[in-house]
């Protein structure tokens, strides 16, 4: 099973609470953990994180907080996950050519390239104003599924 760590999850949450309110608004990580029923330290990380990878901004003092530094038409799910995740690699072969020891004698290399291509492009595309807009479309084939990974 491919799957996204409960902090990328819970960081896609959050930037989606951003995306919902008027841009630049800002959020304590008090208040984001209270109004999404997360946990305060792990909001606190993830936070620190986005603002390091430059989706948030951090702004110190009293009234300070976090804001999202683009709109959400201009962060991509598959920005998002690199910036939690690291790189998108479906197999060790993706991720690292040369260092799995199956590679020299491996027939699938090339259909996990593709695959991992085609899920990549998919989170590309996708925007986090996607994620909150569910009229819209974010499909890199035109409404029609890929033939090789159909993303739910």
């Amino acid at each position: 099973m491919i799957r996204m760590s409960k902090e990328t999850d819970y960081g896609i949450i959050l930037l989606t609470h951003f995306s919902h309110h008027r841009k630049g608004r800002m959020h304590s990580a008090r208040e984001l953990a209270q109004e999404n029923g997360l946990p305060l330290p792990m909001v606190r990380k993830i936070l620190k994180v986005l603002a390091r990878e430059g989706l948030l901004a951090s702004h110190r003092g009293a009234k300070g907080g976090y804001s999202l530094r683009r709109g959400g038409q201009g962060i991509s799910v598959a920005e998002i996950i690199g910036a939690l995740e690291g790189p998108l690699a479906m197999t060790e072969c993706v991720e690292a050519p040369g260092e799995c020891r199956l590679e020299p004698t491996c027939q699938l290399k090339t259909a996990w390239q593709r695959i991992n291509d085609t899920v990549l492009q998919t989170l590309s595309r996708m925007t986090l104003s996607d994620l909150t807009d569910p009229s819209s479309d974010p499909s890199p084939f035109g409404g029609n599924e890929s033939p090789l990974v159909r993303i739910q």
